[in-house]
């Protein structure tokens, strides 16, 4: 017979309704799990830590002045978005979150303890930590504290890794190896001082004796470095790819604290972009102020020697004659204070490139000391923006990369060209210099020719004059520096602040987490029991065995629960003995209603109920009235004899061996039109007793007397008996323990059986349990009907809603004896 999967196969389908039998019969495990993940949500929701997300957005401007050749090829505004990167890079920067951490007040941190929960009060503290920064604190140690009535509070410490910090330098000072231990009560405002520790607690508006007083709280002292780490952890997004628009958000358990974060560190990136680009003004004053420092005294000095002059010889101005030349002189001299002024810069310039290699920051460009020299301007221009871009790439790459070499080498091209410049200005400058020298030199032989005292008075005017000359000068540069620099705006600027009003939290999200417990907590026993039903190694239902075999199901018999395995017997109204009975008309219409019938009984393993299906069944054929034999032929493991208490003395096996006669092994039942031949002593041959000749002569004289023969056989996965039998049959019925009988095994013995190609085998379910994993075994097989459906069917007409009296004839007729 081959195998039916194999000449049809067809497209498997889901049988939903198989399927929520299986779940229904979890009903109770799909509760508990959604009890229990529920709760765990609950629990997870009212205790887990509520975390916000501040944000704020700042505008970084274009810088639309520098020409970008390839926006112009069409390659995108690409310098624009090297822009935007660099400051993205510049706020996530460790030195600006340090900067800006350096200006918040988060050198201690307060905590209340409530409910498992450890909340950070931050503004809502009760009290406040007051310590000199002189006075290194022990950083990273807890103080436990709890204020108590009478303005007294109790302080203890925990902790035992722990720095000395000092917070006028913000830095590290040692680690603490001994441990500090501080407890005892102290009063608000007492001075808390020891070995490591200086600090007073104070008392502040926030405190209210109801909520606060007996309450579990502590604080610690922070290091900037630890705090630098952990609000490092924001996040930096343009809202678009477009736009030059980002938002800087943090996610934070005080929403408060990170509100105030996000706020100073926009106001520091903004205040260092107004610092970079005041730089230029501030190095512009701080390099005048230098000069003024030199020519205040000469100019003081020359107006006191002027003032002694006129005072002694009663002159107060030159004559006409003198002021002519005077005028003359004082315009040469002016000309000659610029250039002295100019000449003093360029040396400056000079100077600053040798001493400072890789810094051009504190430079004070030419513009602002009245140098419009377009070449030195551009070289000067150049040089900074090739640092800049070699500060750019070192973030990306190396030193020794060759890109930052290719920088390098270009700095130093550079460099070259413009000191080679400052020395022809200088050199242009001596020269100018020289020949207003010169100019001034004639004049001094028309001066010679004056009056002694209009001469001499001439000289220090002049002297005076040009002292005069450049500190008016230099003061005037240094008032427009000053205007540049009040005038200057940042050039990126906060559009929305980061806010803490009306702040939903992001984590956890309660509906979410809810939603999610209730999925798992169906999820669980779904995955549970389809993996079981995966996993499983046993037959469990009806689409098993059509997977495994095309031989036909007979029927199934429903689990016994009596303490008697001759049930149909001893209870004939159970729904167990009608199982029999559908098993009965199922064989009926298999054999096509043959009077007599042989029936072999088999398994693949042993407790697969082959003995107990073979006693009733031969049971359920005599109840019928049909003269019937039940046969034990299992000659290695007898045991038929014991369920009906009959002597196993003589049986199949002597007779086989001529030691007995047929009539002395037929044995009477307690039961009527049952006849039982038991096996007999085991022999040492069963096999080669059951091929005999002497075998077949025993089936062709009882099949004369009976009208229906019942074997019971060893099973066939552990010896060939059974086969060696099933010549001698009509039927083989195949019994399969429901959630015992394993399925490799079943399909490899059942594919021998097929490809031996033996006539009339049919399967038998035994042990099918309504109340277990009997899902595909509710509506009957071949011809039976479904059975044990509690208040449904069948209810009334079995016996099994109640303990019965052994109503069988079995009871009946052991009372007679």
């Amino acid at each position: 017979m081959e195998n039916y999967i194999n000449e049809q196969p067809q497209e498997e389908t889901v049988d939903f309704k198989q399927l929520f039998l299986k779940f229904y019969h979890y009903w109770y495990f799909f509760i508990i799990t959604v009890f229990i993940a529920l709760a765990i949500a609950f629990l997870f929701n009212k205790y887990t830590q509520p975390i916000y997300k501040v944000g704020t957005t700042v505008l970084i401007k274009d810088d639309n002045s520098k020409f970008d050749p390839q926006a112009l090829l069409g390659l995108g505004n690409v310098k624009n978005a090297q822009v935007l990167e660099n400051e993205i890079g510049v706020l996530k920067s460790r030195s600006l979150v340090n900067r800006t951490i350096k200006a918040l007040n988060f050198n201690v941190s307060y905590f209340k303890e409530d409910n498992f929960l450890t909340k950070e009060l931050y503004t809502e503290s009760p009290f406040t930590i007051e310590f000199d920064n002189a006075n290194p604190q022990p950083a990273g140690l807890r103080f436990n504290l709890i204020i108590l009535p009478n303005n007294e509070f109790s302080l203890s410490t925990e902790g035992e890794t722990v720095f000395l910090y000092d917070y006028t330098n913000n830095k590290q000072i040692e680690r603490i190896t001994q441990k500090v231990d501080i407890k005892g009560k102290f009063r608000f405002g007492e001075q808390i001082k020891g070995k490591y520790h200086n600090f007073r607690i104070l008392l502040n508006t926030n405190f209210k004796p109801k909520e606060h007083v007996n309450v579990n709280m502590f604080f610690t002292f922070n290091k900037i470095e630890d705090l630098t780490k952990q609000f490092m952890g924001f996040e930096i997004e343009p809202i678009n790819r477009e736009a030059s628009i980002v938002e800087i958000s943090l996610k934070s358990t005080n929403i408060l604290k990170a509100t105030d974060f996000l706020n100073a560190l926009t106001g520091v990136y903004l205040q260092r972009g107004l610092e970079k680009k005041n730089q230029i003004a501030i190095n512009t004053i701080t390099f005048i102020d230098e000069q003024l420092l030199g020519i205040t005294d000469s100019l003081r000095a020359a107006e006191s020697v002027l003032e002694e002059f006129r005072t002694r010889n009663e002159v107060m101005d030159l004559d006409f004659q003198s002021q002519q030349v005077f005028e003359q002189m004082k315009e040469l001299e002016n000309e000659k204070a610029i250039l002295m002024v100019k000449n003093k810069y360029y040396l400056y310039l000079r100077d600053y490139l040798r001493k400072n290699e890789n810094d051009l920051s504190g430079l004070t460009v030419p513009s602002s000391m009245g140098i419009d020299d377009p070449i030195l301007a551009k070289l000067i221009n150049d040089l900074t923006a090739l640092y800049a871009s070699r500060g750019e790439a070192m973030l990306m790459a190396k030193a020794k990369n060759p890109i930052i070499a290719s920088y390098d080498d270009r700095i130093r091209v550079n460099k070259r060209t413009l000191e080679e410049n400052i020395k022809n200005i200088v050199n242009t400058s001596n020269i100018s210099i020289k020949d207003i020298d010169n100019r001034i030199n004639a004049l001094t032989g028309v001066i010679s020719k004056l009056p002694a005292t209009q001469r001499l008075l001439f000289g220090i005017e002049r002297k005076f004059k040009l002292n005069d000359a450049i500190y008016t000068y230099l003061l005037q540069k240094r008032s427009e520096a000053q205007i540049t620099k009040a005038s200057n705006m940042p050039d990126n600027e906060v559009i929305d602040q980061a806010s803490a009003d009306d702040m939903e939290p992001v984590f956890p999200k309660k509906t979410l987490n809810y939603t999610i417990a209730l999925l798992l907590g169906f999820l669980f026993p779904i995955v549970y029991v389809l993996g079981k039903g995966y996993f499983n190694d046993k037959i469990i239902d009806k689409k098993d065995l059509e997977s495994i075999t095309s031989l036909p199901i007979l029927g199934h018999i429903i689990h016994n629960n009596k303490d008697s395995k001759i049930v149909v017997a001893e209870y004939p109204k159970s729904s167990i003995a009608e199982s029999f009975r559908s098993v009965r008309t199922n064989l009926q219409y298999f054999t096509q209603s043959n009077e007599k019938q042989t029936i072999l009984v088999t398994s693949t393993m042993v407790s697969e109920g082959k003995t107990f299906t073979s006693i009733n069944l031969a049971s359920i054929f005599a109840l019928y009235g049909k003269k019937t034999l039940l046969m034990g032929f299992d000659l290695r493991k007898p045991k038929i004899y014991q369920d009906f208490g009959l002597s196993n003395t003589e049986g199949i096996s002597s007779y086989l061996i001529n030691r007995s006669s047929l009539e002395s092994i037929i044995q009477k039942s307690p039961l009527e039109n049952l006849d039982i031949i038991m096996a007999g002593p085991v022999p040492p041959n069963p096999a080669e007793l059951i091929a005999s000749e002497k075998n077949n002569e025993l089936f062709k004289n009882l099949k004369e007397l009976y009208d229906y023969i019942i074997i019971d056989t060893p099973p066939v996965g552990l010896v060939t008996d059974a086969f060696l039998l099933m010549k001698q049959v009509d039927v083989s019925l195949f019994v399969v323990r429901q959630n015992y009988t394993n399925k490799k095994v079943f399909g490899s013995i059942i594919s021998d059986i097929e490809k031996r190609k033996i006539p009339n085998i049919t399967l038998l379910v035994n042990d099918v349990r309504f109340d277990s994993n009997s899902y595909g075994y509710g509506y009957g097989y071949g011809y039976g009907y479904g059975y044990g459906y509690g208040y449904g069917y069948g209810y009334g007409y079995y016996t099994d809603d109640k303990e019965p009296e052994k109503d069988g004839l079995i009871n009946k007729m052991f009372k007679k004896s």
